[in-house]
């Protein structure tokens, strides 16, 4: 890959240094309110915060520990809309955090609906689901247990045994 930039043509990398390959962009109404949301829930650091013509934020990039997400207001030229806040979102965003139960009180302070209340699961991770005030739907984890595949399978088998008899 060439980079035109400058005087002359230099080689560049294709992924650039400290980047994620693959990068979740999160369109919405409001991305200023967003990027606040993930600062105050998952102490997201904000790399880039940046205006639209209008001076409202149009674009953030924020990390959450080492992985990015870009936030992104919606742009008639993209085919991308915000979830509509009816309570359907086509995405579910899943993340690990240090305290699932913390993680859901402050989400909900900043306004989130719980979906699903944190629940120990039977791979070995305490998870919620919840809404941000966005629409966008997070499942928040912390591993609590550490089990095997076997343990997994067999609780697994467990659960839609369980299941079939209701």
């Amino acid at each position: 890959m060439q980079n035109e930039v400058g005087t002359g043509a230099t080689k560049v990398k294709g992924i650039p240094d400290n980047s994620s390959i693959i990068i979740p962009r999160l369109v919405c109404r409001e991305p200023g309110k967003e990027i606040d949301f993930c600062v105050e829930v998952f102490e997201a650091k904000v790399l880039n915060r940046r205006p639209g013509p209008n001076g409202t934020v149009w674009h953030g990039l924020l990390t959450i520990r080492e992985e990015m997400l870009m936030i992104e207001a919606e742009v008639p030229a993209l085919p991308c809309r915000a979830p509509a806040l009816n309570g359907s979102s086509p995405v579910m965003i899943f993340v690990y955090v240090p305290d699932v139960d913390r993680t859901v009180e402050l989400a909900i302070e900043r306004g989130a609906k719980v979906v699903i209340p944190a629940q120990n699961q039977f791979w070995g991770d305490r998870s919620a689901v919840i809404m941000d005030p966005a629409g966008h739907v997070w499942t928040v984890a912390s591993r609590v247990e550490e089990t095997t595949s076997q343990e997994r399978t067999d609780r697994w088998s467990h659960l839609l045994n369980d299941q079939s008899k209701t």
